[in-house]
């Protein structure tokens, strides 16, 4: 849509604050190497859709040639990072604004993004421009209407993705978006809406398989631990005749492969666990382990520890105990 088209947004009953949005994915050289990221271009004079959590610096002031990235690109406050002709400041350093793929965001003004986003080489300018003076000539249009036609011709570059909305004090969501799809033919999202579309469109995909990677990486883990598990009790299994032939307990004897199976599940959770953490902050994408997520692994990792010691336990218990004196 065309970027005044938010100030219809904005008359509409209900709404207090109307804000055009430019965002789409992008891959530049920063830092010596190329890096993927998302931009987002705002109104930096008071609209919608800015930095919310800054970390170092300050949010964007000029309307040129300022931005804030996000920490995982790598860039500190002072460095410039060229997209497209122009050199850019980095102003604001924010954390964990990323988008739906885990890219880092960088956030721009709106006419700087217009122009970053359809900014063209001049070798590509000069291709366009006689690509369209030779269509023009070929219709039988004159050298001066060629020149008033060329302009038309060219790529717009104040179109906008979307507009944001900040609806008035106890306006109906419902209400306003009905207005604005009857009156101004505009497909409109409240914020559930647009969470529960990306949570069953895109993320579901990548959650599905990201869960199959998870299941088989747990299912690999546990049969690892039970293998490990029956060796180590294969290599004592003399030992474990000698407990039957003193008298010892069977429950002694599960204690014992019960502990060494524990231990062993203990010690490759914590593991995992610290090389997560030293690896998550160097990744190219910012990962988010959620707490109840890792509980959650591992619980099944204990229990897959307990039933990997059952196939050693069960070969234990019929160890005879004669097998102690050789026989």
């Amino acid at each position: 849509m065309s970027a005044p088209s938010y100030r219809s947004a904005a008359a509409t009953p209900g709404v207090a604050k109307a804000s055009p949005l430019v965002i789409y994915g992008a891959q530049r050289d920063i830092g010596g190497q190329s890096q993927q990221f998302t931009i987002i271009g705002y109104d930096v004079f008071g609209g919608l859709g800015g930095p919310e959590h800054i970390v170092r610096g300050r949010a964007i002031e000029a309307p040129h040639f300022e931005l804030v990235a996000d920490n995982k690109l790598g860039l500190t406050l002072g460095d410039k990072a060229l997209f497209g002709t122009h050199y850019y400041t980095v102003v604001g350093i924010t954390h964990g604004a990323v988008d739906s793929g885990g890219n880092p965001i960088v956030y721009l003004s709106l006419p700087d993004a217009q122009e970053v986003q359809f900014q063209q080489d001049n070798r590509a300018l000069v291709a366009a421009r006689s690509a369209n003076i030779k269509r023009l000539e070929r219709a039988g249009y004159s050298s001066e209407q060629v020149s008033r036609l060329l302009p038309l011709l060219s790529s717009p570059g104040d179109t906008v993705n979307a507009v944001l909305i900040k609806l008035a004090p106890g306006a109906d969501a419902n209400a306003v978006a009905g207005n604005i799809r009857d009156w101004l033919y505009f497909n409109v999202y409240t914020t559930g809406e647009e969470r529960t579309l990306m949570l069953e469109g895109r993320l579901s995909k990548m959650s599905a398989v990201l869960g199959l990677f998870r299941v088989l990486l747990i299912i690999v883990s546990i049969v690892i631990i039970a293998l490990i598990i029956y060796v180590l009790t294969i290599e004592k299994i003399k030992s474990i005749a000698t407990l039957k032939l003193i008298g010892a307990p069977n429950w002694v004897i599960v204690r014992l492969i019960m502990e060494q199976s524990l231990a062993l599940t203990f010690a490759s959770f914590a593991a995992a666990y610290g090389l997560r953490e030293l690896i998550v902050p160097g990744f190219p994408r910012t990962l988010v382990f959620l707490p109840q997520e890792t509980a959650i692994t591992f619980l099944v990792m204990l229990g897959g520890g307990v039933l990997a010691s059952l196939m050693a336990i069960w070969h234990a218990l019929r160890t005879p105990p004669q097998l102690a004196l050789g026989g």
